[in-house]
């Protein structure tokens, strides 16, 4: 907003094409205005490239090239991030924390016997003899349990009892759904498999393998449900414990001897592990050779027989969230069997798929921060990356995919300060243009003192300095606003759809009573709606004015009140769009002042001249005859017209001195005025047989004024009713209080005045037509008597009336303010007059 208003204070200062440079050049607000000593040395003028240097345009390319550039090496640095796993610890952690989201509940189906530590106290050191375990799996096959995995790897002969093989090879017999672990022995591609021995395995319902997958930060979370010799991988012991309770399954490979060839890990898949303390039911391996276990424990259940004690068996690394740090390899089993029983495995999402869900959400960030402003670009970033959190947590549950988005993460968190970093560095650069160009093209008011500060880096100091420049600024457009507020004219600014942005205080004024203030918002073409053409009546100006931008030429026209107007309009460019600065003049005094400078031309040429002309005709005509006219006969008349010509021009000036000359304020007595008023008309009426009547109830009428005008006022509206008065009427005068005013009123038993005629014979130089006097004769005058009663009494701060019919006579009214009363408007014409009248 503020830099629309510079632009508007730019083009208000500059013509109609400077106003176009500048909006070239935008918020520079550079211009083709010169400094004086540059009009006077051309030679030293900026060339147009040095003005325009860095304008707006140029600098949004510049800041799209530094956007696209940050782009393309945050997206690369993404791409990188996401297929070389340079953050895979950290989304092993995030994945973790969504995992314990969804965890599994605990289960009751799988039932783990742990060989631990009260185990290896009660029966000794490890390892034992086979035959416990022959035994001990007697006993665990006596409940019928659905599937029984041992955990135990019998890869050799047992040299100190042989037969303790035979008896385990015949309880695997009789158990008959008994899963033997394989494992890989080494790590090369050609490594060794570690099977049980060709007895034991062939005794075996099953064979899976045992192998973890570990993580680079040494957390066990997946596994392959595939490994082995390439010709014939084994399934996880896991399938192979279902493929043992009688479920078909692909992989079920039953007992067969390991295959040739290099070992190979396929499909790798993410366990869900299972939540709970603890997570699956336990009883202690000694607790099942003595028989303690409880009747039914076993049956229908999954048996998993592993080694859980202090330094034997494996320990695996658990993920974040689990209630423990550590997890034996028989738990780690357990839960992988758990994930398979839910089909709740995750698998890894493809490189394509990694590498897009990292990209668009950096993508989306960066378009997001060059197209909205800071906080909203803040935001953007903010729910883009919240967007990728809340993927990573469902989509493994919805669709069993498992992203890894820290890159994406990373990305955004970098996006935002790298790009405020440029943004601010841009905008270092501009505001240090700006105040250049400030300081070279704007005439701007004195700066006001600088503020001490503690310290100050380059930023701060351009900030400050803006600041100043700015309060500056401020100070310039609050006087160019109070300077078109203050304007005598009304001004009026409007957009290209002919809608008002501006209106200063005479603006106001001039549309008061029509239209309630504020006039912004309103439309151009309903406010000058009333506005005819002087000449042509057609209303100006047209709608589509406003649209097309182009000078228009000034036109005059007459409002709705009478008012001749004198329309200005110019427009200026601003972003590309039609601003409008539009001027009424107010032609009105000027177009009344030519029309009684014509009537006053017109009234010396006609009226003041015939006396004259008069005059000299006698005189040649006495020259000429000497003796067809008695002397004192020629000098009766010559003295008649020269009367008249002097009455005339007394008429005239004492017309003028009531409109133009100062008035005397001095209290006086209205009825001792209208008194004197009678006095000097009585001759007058006695000459013409016409009575003088005054009728007062008033013992004085105390008024401050003008005496001698008013006087005067009284004096031309006796003598209008004494001319048209017939012989032997009479003319009433009457003086009464009425609303705060003194009223006195004259009338007569004359002609009367055409309704339509009652307003015009105010006028100077207004006579009314074919009015005739008392006697038959044509009225004379110039119609200058009754306007000067008019110009005194609203010099007075009164009014004056007329209430006539047509051959019924007329009453004139002079309603003057009393002395200290508060002014009121005077009583609607229509009154009843006096009962003596």
């Amino acid at each position: 907003m503020g830099s629309r208003r510079a632009g508007l204070r730019a083009c208000l200062r500059a013509p109609p094409e400077e106003a176009q440079e500048a909006d070239r050049d935008g918020l520079r607000g550079t211009s083709r205005s010169e400094s004086a000593h540059d009009r006077e040395d051309p030679q030293r003028r900026r060339p147009p490239e040095t003005v325009a240097a860095h304008p707006r345009g140029s600098r949004r390319h510049a800041l799209r090239r530094e956007w696209l550039a940050l782009s393309l090496v945050l997206l690369a640095l993404v791409g990188w991030w996401s297929s070389g796993g340079a953050l895979r610890r950290l989304d092993h952690l995030v994945n973790d924390l969504a995992m314990r989201a969804r965890a599994l509940p605990a289960s009751s189906d799988i039932v783990l016997i742990a060989i631990d530590d009260k185990s290896i106290e009660a029966i000794g050191r490890w390892p034992w003899r086979r035959a416990l375990h022959a035994q001990a799996l007697a006993q665990i096959s006596a409940q019928q349990p659905r599937a029984v995995a041992l955990d135990v790897l019998f890869g050799e002969p047992d040299a100190d009892y042989p037969g303790d093989d035979l008896l385990l090879a015949q309880a695997l017999r009789q158990s008959a759904r008994t899963v033997l672990p394989v494992a890989r022995r080494g790590s090369q591609a050609s490594s060794s498999v570690d099977a049980p021995l060709p007895q034991l395995r062939a005794a075996a319902a099953q064979l899976g393998h045992v192998q973890v997958a570990v993580d680079e930060d040494g957390v066990a979370r997946r596994l392959f449900a595939l490994e082995g010799p390439a010709q014939a991988p084994w399934p996880h012991i896991g399938t192979a414990l279902l493929c043992a309770a009688g479920q078909l399954r692909p992989a079920c490979r039953g007992n067969a001897a390991p295959a040739q060839g290099p070992w190979e890990s396929l499909q790798p898949r993410t366990v869900t592990f299972t939540g709970g303390a603890p997570a699956f039911v336990r009883y202690s391996y000694v607790d099942v050779l003595k028989g303690r276990l409880p009747p039914q424990a076993l049956q229908g259940k999954w048996v998993l027989v592993g080694a859980t004690a202090v330094g034997l068996g494996d320990l695996f690394a658990a993920p974040a969230g689990l209630h423990s740090e550590r997890i034996p390899g028989v738990e780690w089993m357990a839960h992988a069997l758990h994930a398979e029983l839910a089909g709740a495995w995750v698998w890894p999402a493809g490189s394509s798929a990694s590498l897009l869900f990292n990209l668009a959400p950096v993508a989306a960030a960066l378009l997001g921060m060059a197209v909205l402003g800071p906080l909203a670009g803040l935001v953007a970033c903010a729910l883009l990356a919240l967007g990728v959190l809340a993927a990573m947590a469902l989509v493994p549950a919805l669709a069993g995919w498992q992203l890894a988005g820290t890159p994406a993460l990373a990305g955004i968190a970098l996006a935002y300060p790298l790009w405020s970093w440029r943004r601010l560095n841009a905008a270092a650069r501009f505001l240090q243009l700006q105040m250049q160009s400030l300081q070279e093209e704007v005439p701007l008011p004195a700066p006001l003192p600088a503020r001490a500060s503690l310290y100050s880096d380059a930023l701060e100091r351009r900030i400050a300095t803006v600041e100043e420049a700015s309060s500056r600024l401020r100070r310039l457009h609050h006087f160019v606003s109070a300077s078109l507020q203050h304007l005598p004219s009304p001004t009026l600014v409007c957009d290209a759809g002919g809608r008002v942005l501006l209106a200063n205080v005479a603006a106001q004024q001039h549309f008061q009573g029509r239209f309630t203030p504020p006039l912004t918002g309103m439309e151009m073409d309903r406010l000058l709606g009333d506005l005819v053409g002087a000449d042509d009546g057609l209303a100006l100006p047209a709608q589509r004015t406003w649209a097309e931008g182009s000078a228009a030429a000034p036109a005059e026209g007459r409002d709705g009140q009478g008012r001749d107007v004198l329309l200005l309009r110019q427009p200026y460019l601003l972003d590309g769009s039609a601003i409008w600065l539009v001027t009424l003049v107010d032609l009105s005094d000027m177009r009344r002042a030519q029309h009684q400078r014509d009537q006053a031309l017109h009234f010396i040429s006609h009226d003041v001249r015939a006396p004259v002309a008069s005059i000299i005709t006698l005189l040649e005509m006495h020259r000429a005859f000497p003796k067809r006219m008695p002397q004192e006969q020629l000098l009766a008349r010559i003295e008649r017209q020269a009367q008249a010509s002097l009455a005339l021009a007394q008429d005239f000036v004492r017309l003028a001195a009531a409109q133009a000359e100062s008035y005397r304020h001095e209290p006086f007595d209205l009825l001792h005025t209208l008194h004197q008023a009678l006095e000097d008309a009585w001759a007058a009426a006695a000459a013409r047989q016409v009575r003088l009547e005054l009728q007062s109830s008033e013992e004085a009428a105390p008024f401050t004024g003008d005496p001698g005008r008013v006087q005067r006022a009284v004096a031309n509206v006796l003598g209008n009713a004494l001319k048209f008065s017939p012989r032997g009427a009479a003319v009433h005068c009457t003086l009464q209080a009425e609303a705060g005013f003194w009223c006195i009123a004259i009338r007569d038993q004359g002609p009367g005045v055409d309704p339509q005629q009652q307003e015009r014979i105010f006028e100077p130089f207004r006579r009314l037509p074919n009015q005739p006097e008392a006697g038959g004769a044509q009225a004379g005058g110039v119609g200058l008597g009754l306007a000067f009663v008019r110009a005194v009494v609203l010099r007075h701060g009164g009014q004056v009336r007329v209430q006539s019919s047509f051959g019924e006579g007329a009453q004139f009214e002079l309603w003057l303010p009393q002395a200290g009363a508060t002014k009121k408007a005077a009583p609607a014409m229509g009154r009843a007059p006096p009962a003596d009248l």
